[in-house]
């Protein structure tokens, strides 16, 4: 099982009411995740467990081929180290103590510096020689959905209680396209929320009806630039139109597959590794009853 971390805490910081630790910080994202963490143990039991990290939420050579990636998120440039991203305070202050509950637990936790947790999502499911689960609410890795690899999406947007199971059929069912031509279908509708222009005038349909008629992306544009071809002169001007982007964009919203990432120990543990410390930690920021519930679930596995 594969954890897109940060799209989890996210969602735990908005879904969760306010809680305060008892000094005063904020502590509900990292009370929603340790929970989300305890529910998908205990409903899918998993062999394996890894938290995906983002060591750079916008990656330099990402951003050199298009400079919009995620652009809109940025508040501060730094150079030579990731930009600063816009992340409410009081979910900022939560990130460290999340790392050090789950150090303490002996959870695995997994980064790559200059890639995205996306990046390492999708070269564990690819390296894989199991089943894997992939739990996110960023319908980019739906790009990573393999029913042969049985490789399947846990979707959270609406909710880890409320997740959809991603298999080929469902990306099918939803968009008319294979899962696996997920990362040109985006490409070519754009996605506002990572700075994605997509192709001026081709929405979701007509992405679909042209991955469908010419397979892939390079189908498409040569499709696009051959006169002989059956596109229409709508799409064909339009895709035409759009070379510069086309050219590049695909680079980007394509997940890596092939990072060494080195052997990380990434069996679920029968029990916390520091008992003390996660003891310690969950007085310290009023998490008690999170922190029981996630020790509770990994000594009944």
């Amino acid at each position: 099982m594969l954890l897109d971390s940060a799209s989890m805490y996210f969602r735990a910081f908005f879904g969760v009411p306010e809680i305060k630790g008892p000094d005063g910080t904020p502590v509900n994202a990292v009370r929603g995740f340790l929970d989300f963490i305890s529910r998908l143990v205990t409903d899918y039991r998993p062999s394996d467990l890894v938290c995906c990290w983002d060591n750079d939420w916008r990656p330099q050579w990402r951003v050199d081929l298009l400079p919009s990636y995620k652009a809109h998120r940025v508040v501060a440039e730094r150079s030579g180290e990731p930009d600063v991203e816009e992340v409410p305070d009081p979910l900022e202050v939560q990130v460290p103590i999340i790392r050090d509950v789950l150090e303490a637990f002996g959870i695995c936790v997994v980064g790559k510096d200059g890639y995205e947790a996306d990046d390492v999502i999708g070269s564990l499911a690819s390296q894989a020689r199991q089943p894997v689960d992939i739990v996110t609410g960023d319908r980019d890795l739906f790009q990573l959905v393999d029913d042969e690899r049985d490789v399947r999406v846990l979707y959270i947007a609406r909710g880890v209680g409320n997740h959809e199971r991603v298999t080929n059929d469902w990306v099918r069912t939803k968009y008319g396209i294979d899962a696996h031509q997920y990362a040109d279908f985006a490409t070519l509708r754009g996605d506002a929320s990572d700075g994605l222009p997509g192709v001026a005038g081709i929405g979701e349909k007509t992405a679909a009806t042209l991955l469908d008629r010419f397979g892939d992306m390079d189908g498409i544009v040569a499709a696009a630039l051959d006169p002989d071809s059956d596109m229409g002169p709508g799409p064909r001007g339009k895709i035409k139109a759009a070379a510069a982007y086309l050219e590049v964009a695909p680079q980007v919203v394509a997940v890596a597959r092939d990072l060494d990432l080195g052997s990380p120990a990434t069996a679920v543990p029968a029990e916390p590794r520091d008992l003390a410390r996660v003891a310690e930690l969950g007085a310290r920021w009023g998490i008690e009853s999170p922190v029981q519930r996630l020790t509770e679930t990994l000594c009944s596995r």
